[in-house]
């Protein structure tokens, strides 16, 4: 579904992701883990046409270099950004909405909203209550729901842990998981907390100062010396 060859990408001329390759098959859960400052998220705004980049970005077979960013949701690509960015001033159903103006997402938002409001039941509860007036995990949660409403074929979710108590991440984790298990579309989650994203991925990437420096399957990351001492604490 997404393919990856040489990207490079960074920000006023300055590189920051450097010959970048991966992939992520359709309903493939995959996973991208590295320090901060490592280039996840700057990765993620690349695929998105926000940062300029070069190399090879290939969805659904059609390459997405030359598409705007504002029409790469059209293609089935949904990006869940660091930091939520909800819109504080608009109810839950208008952010839902507004996630909801793909064509894919206005043919399926009846059956999509059913969808969101079973993996997230508080969001029906405060269907009319203002974005702004959610605790951090709920707007995390309306991030993600508002991704989903565009009905998508790719989730990146970027950093959905961040800011929030162990217990409100493990249950936004815990969503995550059965969304993927249940919607059967694909996942690719950047996250800092590495055993928990390599616990559900089928493949993860270790991305460190810009580059790929280690990639394989669940199995294989979480048994590598490297991974254990550097981000597991083992």
């Amino acid at each position: 579904m997404l393919s990856i060859d040489s990207l490079r990408a960074g920000y006023g001329g300055i590189p920051v992701l450097h010959d970048i390759a991966l992939t992520v098959g359709a309903g493939e859960f995959v996973a991208i883990v590295g320090p901060n400052g490592a280039g996840k998220t700057t990765l993620f705004k690349a695929l998105s046409g926000i940062v300029p980049a070069t190399g090879t970005i290939t969805f659904d077979g059609a390459s997405l270099l030359d598409v705007p960013p504002a029409r790469r949701a059209h293609l089935g690509i949904a990006h869940v950004p660091e930091g939520r960015q909800v819109f504080p001033s608009l109810t839950i159903r208008e952010n839902l909405e507004m996630g909801a103006t793909t064509a894919a997402g206005r043919k399926a938002w009846a059956d999509n909203l059913e969808k969101i409001h079973a993996w997230f039941p508080v969001l029906a509860q405060r269907a009319t209550a203002l974005a702004g007036s959610l605790s951090g995990g709920q707007q995390q949660m309306l991030a993600i729901a508002r991704g989903l409403a565009s009905a998508p074929k790719l989730l990146m979710l970027d950093e959905p842990s961040m800011g929030l108590s162990p217990a409100v991440a493990d249950e936004v984790f815990e969503r995550i998981v059965a969304i993927h298990a249940q919607g059967g579309l694909a996942v690719l989650l950047v996250e800092q907390r590495v055993a928990e994203a390599l616990q559900f991925a089928h493949r993860g990437y270790v991305l460190e100062a810009g580059r790929v420096v280690l990639s394989g399957t669940h199995a294989q990351l979480m048994n590598d010396d490297r991974v254990r001492q550097a981000y597991l604490g083992m």
